[in-house]
């Protein structure tokens, strides 16, 4: 039998700018599309479940196989990672330390419009890339050390490796061909105001970047009234109409009814 559908959804942030949007929009959907097939097979496992939803996600947004579910989820093939697959996210498979538990992550939004870039093309980018060859194998290997630094709780190696990948991603398209700069002058004013602020206050606060000139500010939980205060004081004004997005990390998808 055949079935059509309208399909009606909405966000609560900008689109195309960089930060994921499709992400959860993908993964809401392939969250539904998995509760209508188990309406007609009631005798699927929850394993089967997730791991097909994940698969259909993914099929519209890389970002959005890891939305399925929380809290940490890798997506990728991966030696160090069990059971890992680049059809599918999975759960990560170490004790997350407490240090990572409800961490926050407010997005600083620099530019609300579109990206120069969109994702695809990213991809498709590097290709042809000189250094991807390279990258690649570094990010198999930063992924292997941020498992460690999940497990060991180590905040210092954790920001060392996040911020460099964030700079590495930037690096590539800018070394590209063709070749973009996603960053804008108010992105690279609030790196230096947050690398200037930990050095000062000894608070592990660091960020990272999507394709895009938005910021991500991370921090612990306990950090929060002291990170926020100085978001608030010193980088809301580096952000369209001063607007950021505050959020911390998901469990997923919900059913709402």
């Amino acid at each position: 039998k055949q079935y059509h559908f309208i399909i009606s959804t909405q966000n609560t942030f900008p689109h195309s700018s960089g930060i994921a949007s499709s992400a959860s929009g993908m993964a809401a959907l392939a969250m539904n599309f998995m509760a209508l097939e188990k309406l007609l097979y009631p005798q699927m496992s929850d394993e089967f479940f997730n791991q097909k939803a994940s698969f259909l996600a993914r099929l519209g947004s890389g970002s959005a196989c890891r939305s399925t579910n929380g809290s940490v989820v890798v997506w990728g093939k991966h030696a160090n990672i069990a059971q890992s697959s680049d059809l599918y996210g999975v759960a990560f498979d170490g004790a997350l330390h407490l240090n990572f538990k409800n961490y926050q992550d407010t997005i600083l939004l620099v530019d609300k419009g579109e990206k120069q870039v969109s994702s695809t093309l990213g991809h498709d980018l590097m290709h042809d890339h000189p250094y991807a060859e390279r990258r690649f194998e570094q990010a198999h290997e930063n992924l292997s050390k941020i498992k460690t630094v999940l497990i060991n709780g180590d905040v210092n190696e954790f920001i060392k490796i996040v911020e460099s990948e964030a700079l590495t991603l930037h690096a590539m398209m800018m070394t590209s061909m063709p070749y973009f700069i996603l960053m804008k002058p108010n992105t690279l004013q609030i790196i230096n105001k947050i690398w200037k602020f930990r050095n000062a206050t000894n608070i592990s606060v660091c960020f990272t970047l999507d394709a895009g000139a938005n910021v991500h500010v991370l921090y612990a939980e306990k950090d929060k009234e002291k990170v926020m205060q100085f978001i608030t004081g010193e980088l809301v004004a580096y952000c369209e109409n001063g607007q950021y997005i505050c959020d911390q990390v998901g469990f997923g998808s919900q059913q709402l009814s």
